[in-house]
C-alpha cells in the first residue's frame, strides 16, 4: 500500500514539475497589443540569443530626434536558426528596420515580426506558435 502511494505521489509530482515550463511561457495576445503595429529604425546596441526568446535591443530617433531605447523580442533561437539565423546576423551598430507590435504596457519594447536587415533582405522573426499575427510578406 505504502508502495503504490509513494509511485501515485511520484509520478504526479513529476507531471506537474514537468508541465511548468509551458505554463511559464506566455502567448502573443498576453503581452503585445496587434492593434499597435510599429516601425521602429534605428542601430544594434545590443543582441541577446538566448531561450527562450532572441532580444534585440536598439537605439532608434524619436519624431523630435530624441534617441529612445527599445527591445525587441523575437522567436526563440531554434526557429530562428532553423529560419537561417546565426548568432551573427545582426551585430551592433547594424542599421535596421523592425516591424511588430508595441507591448501593452507601452514601455518601449515590441514584438518583432520582420526585420529588415543591413544588406536589404526582409526576414521573418516571430515565431509561428506565439499566437501572434503571421509571418511577414516577403
Amino acid at each position: 500500500m505504502k508502495t503504490r502511494l509513494f509511485c501515485t505521489l511520484t509520478a504526479a509530482a513529476a507531471f506537474l514539475l514537468a508541465s511548468v515550463p509551458v505554463f511559464a511561457h506566455h502567448s502573443f495576445a498576453a503581452e503585445f497589443d496587434v492593434k499597435q503595429p510599429v516601425t521602429l529604425k534605428g542601430t544594434v546596441t545590443k543582441v541577446e540569443w538566448t531561450n527562450p526568446h532572441v532580444w534585440i535591443y536598439m537605439d532608434v530617433a524619436n519624431e523630435n530626434g530624441t534617441v529612445e531605447h527599445w527591445q525587441c523580442e523575437n522567436g526563440a533561437p531554434n526557429a530562428l536558426a532553423r529560419m537561417g539565423w546565426t548568432r551573427n546576423s545582426l551585430k551592433v551598430g547594424d542599421q535596421i528596420t523592425v516591424e511588430g507590435f508595441r507591448a501593452k504596457n507601452d514601455d518601449k519594447t515590441a514584438n518583432a515580426r520582420q526585420i529588415i536587415l543591413p544588406d536589404g533582405r526582409k526576414v521573418f522573426s516571430g515565431s509561428a506558435e506565439d499566437g501572434g499575427p503571421g509571418k511577414a510578406k516577403e
